[in-house]
């Protein structure tokens, strides 16, 4: 079976499993454990930020992010297809007790100036914006990277009002990987990045959020309330650190990829894709024959997971998993389903 579901069914290589064996294993939550210290130190290198906080999932590092930065009875604004507000379960409202104004972007990109327009006035009637949510790259866009002059932008803006920005940067070593430009040049124009080890590069468990001294403690304190404290954390912080040393520069083989699977398929009839947006690992697409769960039903009977997008919208994912024989055979199976 080929699965194109997710980066994040990917399994531990061999290399990551003896680095995981021989991890040097504390208690996380004294502080005590060598080898998350030493991740926490080296991320916090990697994204020029004061400290770093390793946490099991993606999903808590923004939902610590959204605590650290508001008060209850604040808004904050994201791209109306972003993760934080899509897929995390209303987190927002439950833990932090903020509201979400979203806005509409072009492909997960928010212009500037509709952001302008909808930060609250100063009136006693109005909630409190204070944090922007950007998403880098942008899951359902399509896995597509925001220029840098957008953050820029947003950056210029924010300070002026006085407002903090969070990066939910899941698949940011993507962005980097398709750009060349680095986790710490996006990371200077944020107050605050999390990234995933759990999807491109490869570990089973993990993610990490970073910011300023006074941002982690108060972070750090809302992952124990909300049960994240680990314990012998090392064995999972090690395949991090494997990842990092071993899985960031072949992204650009996932981004080959998804190119070239996107591009055969959309030669098919009844593919509707737009190939210019696939930017990394990502490819969305819909269908134009086949009802979205009549197709990845046809598929899996032949051998290929896909997802289902957002909307009439589908979803491949490529990875580390995937070679390029496997690409090769899902675009034989794509046409033995269409043409």
């Amino acid at each position: 079976m080929i699965d194109i579901r997710s980066d994040t069914v990917t399994r531990p290589s061999k290399g990551m499993y003896d680095a995981m064996l021989k991890a040097e294993l504390g208690d996380d939550v004294f502080g005590e454990d060598p080898t998350v210290n030493l991740l926490q130190e080296k991320c916090a290198a990697l994204t020029g930020k004061e400290k770093a906080l390793f946490v099991p999932t993606g999903c808590m590092a923004n939902q610590l992010a959204v605590k650290s930065h508001t008060n209850p009875g604040d808004e904050i604004i994201c791209e109306s297809e972003a993760h934080i507000f899509n897929y995390e379960t209303a987190a927002p409202a439950v833990i932090s007790q903020v509201q979400i104004k979203t806005i509409p972007g072009d492909y997960g990109e928010m212009n500037p100036e509709d952001i302008r327009k909808h930060i609250r006035t100063m009136e006693y009637y109005f909630p409190k914006t204070s944090l922007i949510c950007l998403e880098n790259t942008h899951n359902r866009a399509g896995g597509t990277i925001l220029s840098i002059r957008n953050f820029k932008d947003i950056n210029r803006l924010a300070s002026e009002r006085g407002i903090k920005i969070h990066l939910d940067g899941a698949r940011i070593f993507n962005a980097m990987t398709g750009t060349g430009i680095s986790v710490k040049e996006y990371a200077s124009l944020v107050d605050s990045i999390s990234f995933c080890f759990s999807k491109g590069l490869g570990c089973p468990v993990g993610s990490v959020l970073c910011g300023t001294m006074e941002f982690i403690q108060k972070a750090h304190k809302w992952r124990k309330i909300l049960g994240g404290g680990m314990r012998q954390a090392g064995v999972l912080a090690a395949a991090a650190l494997y990842a990092l040393d071993n899985n960031i520069d072949r992204l650009k083989d996932d981004h080959k990829k998804a190119k070239f699977f996107a591009k055969e398929i959309s030669e098919l009839d009844g593919i509707n894709i737009n190939i210019e947006k696939v930017h990394t690992n990502i490819v969305i697409f819909s269908s134009g024959k086949f009802p979205k769960n009549e197709l990845i039903k046809l598929l899996k009977n032949k051998g290929l997971l896909i997802s289902s997008g957002s909307y009439e919208n589908l979803r491949a994912v490529f990875h580390l998993d995937v070679d390029m024989q496997d690409v090769y055979n899902a675009v034989g199976i794509f046409k033995s389903v269409f043409v």
